[in-house]
């Protein structure tokens, strides 16, 4: 029933991924005029539909087309776009696939349109095109020529901006195919502002390659499966499977193989895209034979081998202007091989053979996905590159029953072995005496009580430690979190627009911080316990300061406080600096947390200190670090106490806003400590407080 609902629930969400078309645009063009002054196109992007200006046969520019216009009038033809100019009837003729031809568009814009950053998101365009937009050349994929000669086709989708001059854009539009079956503007060109287009584009990547990678690693780690465990060939067809998979979804959609490898010639993405189609219904049908032997007849094992080879020949000899006019039939192979399956997962899931349901449900799945995109590559359908959604799901289902049948006969060994284990007990014990018996299980008793002792005391630490660590996380995490979400805000609000590349510099070196201590939590809920190590190496104290302050400044300056470093003449004495073993992130850490707890305890107006200084004692050299604020002090009698845990100090004239765990000085001691370094406090209860930090050098020789 488990293995029901799951399968019921991801047929249920990847059929509605699949049936919901989106909207028919609204808005459409007539007689190469789009009017959109009743639409914010920056807000709400369109897609453009309907009439363009259709010119057969001539590469034409904007100024070629001004001059035809002012010579002739107008006497221009029209086309329906997205639609191949394939089919199309001009002067009483039917046009083939191949040709060149200029398309154009004039868009009306409204208002508050005319001073917005607009965009337009050109998708593959068969098979090379140049694309103007009020005049100006914006976009070249390809080179357009009037023969196969003079044409170098290429694919690729882009995403071109503009600013327009008035409430009008003109499109002009070059387009020349001689390498395939269809040529024109196929797919939607989405036109609106340069912002929302940005994000969706980003969107779709990633959601492909979210899609990409799923299926890459799910096909890589089943053929490592199978190169471990041989015997079973359903991990080798479905790691081949999910590996052709993953390859074909770089070559659709938004063509993230042209992103990797720019230059990879068309020809070679073509035949490889068509090769896959070819071959995933045969490793399917050898897949689903191993998962239910007997489900596949021979005849049929031997017509499709002979059929998809045939197929993949005529691929790899014929150009692609031969083999592209035989995608319906690829199409039909292929859903041949999906319902021919299906027909015999009926009768699996009828005699309740395990796993033939969701086999069932997800190939439903994958074949609707499949249909679809057949249906869309030939213009029949407005729902584009669903497949690769459709087989991720399916993909997921084949592991989850792949990983159930390993699990069922890891069972089944582990079950048999405790039966020959049991056996074997039984054995010995009719053997043994009576008292040899009674002291085996005494000591069995001891021992289980033992162990239960030993697991009692590992819980009873790992509560502890589990406390801590939520006390942990809710000290050192609750400051940056708070300032870089100020700062996303500042940033969302255009409060200082000059400023914004500091604030995001700032956020980004916040996030690194948050994400490195959030690795180290474990280390903070171990400190007592002493099992933390430390990389040490060594490590100039002036410059750790100036960097540490250069990262701090603005978070201290932004709460209203001054921020001074003062190292002093160290930089005087540059063959001598102190350089101290440490590790720079954790003493960070430390440093941090005395200059979080001067911010809290100093009033706006302010001022925090930073100060470097060495001496001397016993022959030793040490690098005094203090942190100085001007806040309200801690009284002389307390400054032991405040660096034991959980201790707080409630000071007068302080709001209650100002708070914190008690562990920020306790844990800024211990890591102090484990440098070989003290730390220490100086106040007189009235005018601030200082602390210091002793951390002892080491001889810097050469330097």
């Amino acid at each position: 029933m488990l293995h029901i609902a799951a399968a019921v629930v991801i047929g249920l969400v990847a059929s509605y991924a699949v049936i919901s078309a989106p909207d028919s645009p609204k808005f459409q063009s007539k007689e190469g005029i789009l009017d959109l002054t009743q639409v914010h196109v920056s807000k709400n992007p369109i897609k453009l539909n309907g009439e363009w200006a259709f010119y057969w046969q001539e590469r034409l520019s904007p100024e070629d087309i001004q001059i035809r216009s002012a010579r002739d009038g107008n006497n221009e033809r029209w086309i329906s776009i997205p639609s191949s100019w394939l089919g199309y009837r001009l002067d009483g003729q039917q046009l083939n696939g191949t040709g060149f031809a200029t398309f154009r568009l004039v868009i009306q814009l409204s208002e508050q349109d005319r001073n917005e950053r607009l965009a337009l998101r050109l998708p593959t365009i068969f098979h090379a095109y140049k694309l103007w937009v009020n005049g100006e050349l914006l976009a070249e994929v390809g080179v357009v020529g009037q023969d196969k000669s003079s044409v170098t086709p290429h694919l690729s989708t882009k995403l071109v901006f503009f600013q327009p001059e008035n409430d009008r854009v003109e499109l002009v539009m070059q387009v020349a195919n001689f390498h395939h079956k269809r040529g024109g503007i196929t797919k939607y060109i989405e036109f609106g502002g340069s912002d929302v287009l940005t994000v969706r584009t980003n969107l779709r990547i990633a959601a492909e390659m979210f899609t990409t990678a799923g299926l890459l690693v799910i096909g890589v780690y089943h053929l490592l499966l199978f190169g471990l465990r041989r015997k079973d060939r359903a991990t080798l067809y479905f790691g081949l499977f999910t590996m052709l998979l993953g390859i074909r979804s770089l070559l659709v959609g938004e063509l993230l193989i042209t992103q990797l490898w720019p230059a990879i010639p068309w020809e070679l993405q073509f035949k490889i895209e068509y090769l896959i189609l070819c071959s995933s219904g045969y490793i399917i049908a050898m897949y689903s034979d191993c998962i239910f032997p007997n489900s596949v007849s021979r005849w049929f094992h031997l017509g499709t081998r002979i059929v998809t080879g045939a197929f993949c020949i005529i691929i790899v000899v014929t150009p692609a202007l031969i083999y592209t006019k035989l995608l319906l039939m690829i199409g039909v192979m292929v859903v041949l091989h999906m319902v021919y399956l299906m027909v015999g997962l009926v009768q699996a899931a009828v005699r309740r053979v395990e796993g033939a349901l969701i086999f069932l449900l997800v190939s439903v799945v994958a074949l609707v996905t499949v249909i679809n995109d057949f249906l869309y590559y030939n213009e029949w359908s407005p729902i584009g590159n669903t497949s690769p959604l459709g087989m991720l799901v399916f993909t997921i289902a084949q592991m989850i029953l792949l990983s159930s049948r390993f699990t069922r006969a890891a069972s089944n060994e582990e079950k048999i072995a405790r039966e020959l284990q049991d056996a074997n007990n039984k054995l010995t014990e009719m053997n043994m005496n009576l008292e040899r018996t009674v002291q085996e299980r005494t000591h069995a008793l001891s021992a289980a009580h033992d162990d239960l002792r030993i697991s009692y005391d590992r819980l009873l630490h790992s509560e502890q430690g589990r406390k801590k660590l939520l006390a942990y996380i809710t000290h050192d995490l609750r400051l940056p979190l708070s300032s870089m979400l100020g700062y996303v805000e500042a940033v969302q609000d255009k409060v200082k627009p000059e400023r914004n590349e500091q604030y995001l510099k700032y956020i980004r070196d916040n996030t690194i911080r948050i994400n490195r201590m959030i690795e180290e939590l474990s280390f903070l809920s171990h400190l007592e316990t002493g099992q933390v190590s430390y990389r040490m190496e060594p490590v100039h104290v002036n410059h750790f300061l100036r960097g540490f302050f250069e990262q701090y400044e603005l978070v201290v300056r932004d709460a209203g406080l001054d921020f001074m470093l003062d190292i002093g003449n160290t930089e005087d004495q540059r063959p001598n600096l102190p350089v101290v073993e440490m590790d720079a992130q954790r003493l960070e850490q430390a440093l941090f947390n005395l200059v979080s707890n001067a911010m809290k305890f100093t009033s706006r107006g302010g001022l925090v200190r930073i100060a470097l200084a060495v001496d001397e004692v016993n022959h030793t050299r040490y690098a005094i670090i203090s942190v100085q604020d001007s806040g309200t002090g801690i009284p002389p009698d307390q400054l032991e106490q405040i660096f034991d845990r959980n201790y707080k100090y409630e000071r007068p004239g302080v709001e209650k806003g100002v708070e914190g765990s008690g562990l920020g000085l306790a844990i800024c001691r211990e890591i102090v400590q484990a440098h070989g370094g003290t730390v220490r406090a100086e106040s007189d209860g009235k005018t601030g407080s200082i602390f210091y930090v002793s951390l002892p050098c080491i001889i810097n020789e050469g330097r």
